[in-house]
């Protein structure tokens, strides 16, 4: 049965949209012409007329770049790029992500998750307001690059705990009967201290991080999706791969937003960059 979520002018369909999980690396990834990229456009053509799911009526992306107090959504109608990193060529600084915000969309899902989220709307504007960090519009642009389809960013409490990440994801999950694609953006594996830059493939990585990433995918493949959020007792291989843990922090909002009973997975870019970086990334869809 479809939930009503008021002031939410998206109405109900007869296909749940897909939940995605994109594992983004480096910001290189956006405009070389690798793997990564190649497989983020092959995605987003899977969207619309002739494809396997509709054309998303809005995106939702949660991204391990935005971390705050209390949890907050873009509410500019016209959200900024946000360039944040550094030390890289001027053609990244470059890049535009254009799509416009959903200003009403923001608000409405605020109200609809209530007090007992207190999720707020950011509608500030210029640098006083957030807007869409390269965890989103790195891998959104490749997807989707006429950057047309109406977008909010989620902001992630890392104050709080797991478990409560992932509850979160559960209860975004009925907009997906609403047309609306929750994209999780960040890494199962990431840890920059230890990684090797010259390392194009996965040949070269740490057994701390294969390990991580193969237990994570095994929990995912089986639908262990709650068992996730318990990542940080799997040990040294935990500590290692995910030394500040925002960058797995999507993961759980995306495997909370997917029906393990329901979701058929699939994953793909299954390799490990710069020996210490997963580019593993994962779609949960009800099969067509």
């Amino acid at each position: 049965m479809s939930i009503s979520i008021p002031g939410l002018n998206l109405d109900a369909t007869d296909v749940a949209m897909p939940v995605l999980f994109i594992g983004h690396g480096s910001p290189m990834n956006v405009i070389e012409d690798n793997a990564y990229r190649r497989s983020w456009q092959a995605l987003g053509a899977a969207f619309g007329a002739g494809g396997r799911w509709p054309r998303p009526r809005l995106i939702l992306c949660i991204s391990a770049h935005w971390l705050s107090e209390g949890w907050w959504l873009t509410g500019q109608a016209r959200p900024r790029t946000i360039h944040d990193f550094g030390g890289f060529p001027a053609e990244l600084f470059a890049q535009q992500y254009p799509a416009p915000g959903a200003p009403d969309a923001a608000r409405a899902i605020a109200d609809w998750l209530g007090d007992d989220w207190g999720v707020g709307v950011d509608d500030s504007v210029g640098e006083q307001g957030w807007g869409f960090d390269h965890g989103s519009w790195g891998v959104l642009k490749p997807m989707f690059p006429a950057a047309d389809i109406p977008m909010v960013q989620l902001s992630m409490d890392y104050h709080r705990s797991p478990a409560d990440h992932f509850a979160l994801g559960a209860r975004l999950a009925a907009l997906r009967e609403r047309g609306v694609l929750i994209v999780g953006s960040g890494n199962i594996v990431h840890n920059l201290r230890a990684a090797r830059w010259g390392a194009s493939d996965d040949s070269g990585a740490y057994d701390w991080a294969r390990a991580f990433d193969s237990e994570i995918a095994r929990r995912i493949e089986v639908g262990e999706l709650a068992a996730l959020a318990n990542f940080q007792q799997l040990g040294d291989s935990a500590r290692l791969s995910q030394p500040t843990h925002e960058h797995f922090l999507p993961l759980l909002y995306a495997a909370g937003a997917a029906d393990a009973r329901r979701d058929q997975v699939e994953f793909f870019n299954a390799g490990i960059q710069m020996a210490s970086i997963s580019m593993r990334s994962v779609v949960w869809s009800r099969g067509t």
